[in-house]
């Protein structure tokens, strides 16, 4: 049976990445492609949903694809746990599926999930993200999900160490880490994350190069867990095994080369 799917911010960049990844899929096509201006009318028909849209409109195609008893993918930056927590018992009580990946690449999970799997182990992490001058949202979606990973790798240690984040140009604190957010030209998506301790430091590094190369694995895995899923899911580490462990940040719920594609992972010591 070929799953029929809606994609709201079809004609941006994310959203013909995506629509290319669905089209080259077996048992998917493409029903409908919405802009973000688009009446939300036009997902009667589809049998999945997958927002590419922008924070201030993504919400509504949520409760909307809920609504009509759709499950729905979310690839629009801006969910965290606080606003998923927002449209969580919609989903559950109508006994649908929302799947929200805040970063489809697998390098990216990696680097979040290492940074999970060391945050114990260092009393200061702070977050730098690049992306294009054209994204309209900071901290980024995947920013704020390595932060929430971040604190709840630390539940028994506490906060990180953060001072005087009183100050303006010490970033947002997101779950009492601070991040960093640049927006300019010749950048497509790069975040550090710093963790310091007395004597030494730990960067992990990701960078996006090629965005159709590097998330196209991870948007073919998350399509399919979205047309199954019960319930939310959030990240693209709930979907595979990356081979570490990591907590899940809380609901209102060696150097390393990463070879997929279009990315570079890398973690630094000094």
């Amino acid at each position: 049976m070929t799953t029929r799917v809606a994609i709201v911010g079809g004609t941006g960049k994310l959203g013909g990445i995506i629509r290319a990844a669905v089209e080259a899929e077996d048992g998917f096509t493409v029903a409908a492609v919405l802009s973000s201006r688009s009446e939300l009318s036009e997902l009667d028909g589809a049998d999945l949903v997958v927002d590419a849209s922008t924070p201030a409109v993504s919400i509504d195609v949520v409760r909307a694809a809920v609504e009509r008893g759709l499950n729905v993918l979310v690839g629009t930056s801006g969910w965290s746990t606080e606003r998923i927590a927002l449209v969580r018992p919609l989903v559950e009580a109508a006994g649908t599926g929302a799947v929200f990946i805040p970063n489809f690449s697998l390098g990216s999970a990696l680097g979040s999930a290492l940074a999970a799997a060391a945050a114990s182990f260092f009393p200061s992490i702070e977050i730098v993200e690049a992306h294009r001058e054209t994204k309209i949202d900071s901290p980024s979606g995947t920013a704020v999900r390595t932060a929430e990973l971040i604190s709840a790798a630390r539940a028994e240690a506490g906060p990180v160490e953060s001072p005087h984040v009183d100050q303006r140009a010490r970033g947002q604190q997101v779950a009492s880490v601070p991040i960093h957010s640049l927006r300019r030209p010749g950048v497509v998506a790069r975040q550090e994350t710093i963790l310091s301790g007395p004597g030494e430091s730990l960067t992990i590094v990701h960078d996006t190069i090629d965005p159709a190369l590097a998330y196209g694995p991870g948007i073919r895995l998350a399509l399919s867990a979205a047309r199954d899923a019960k319930g939310v899911v959030v990240g693209l580490d709930s979907l595979v095994d990356i081979g570490i462990s990591t907590p899940r940040a809380p609901a209102a719920d060696p150097v390393v080369e990463d070879d997929v594609p279009g990315q570079v992972a890398r973690a630094t010591g000094a």
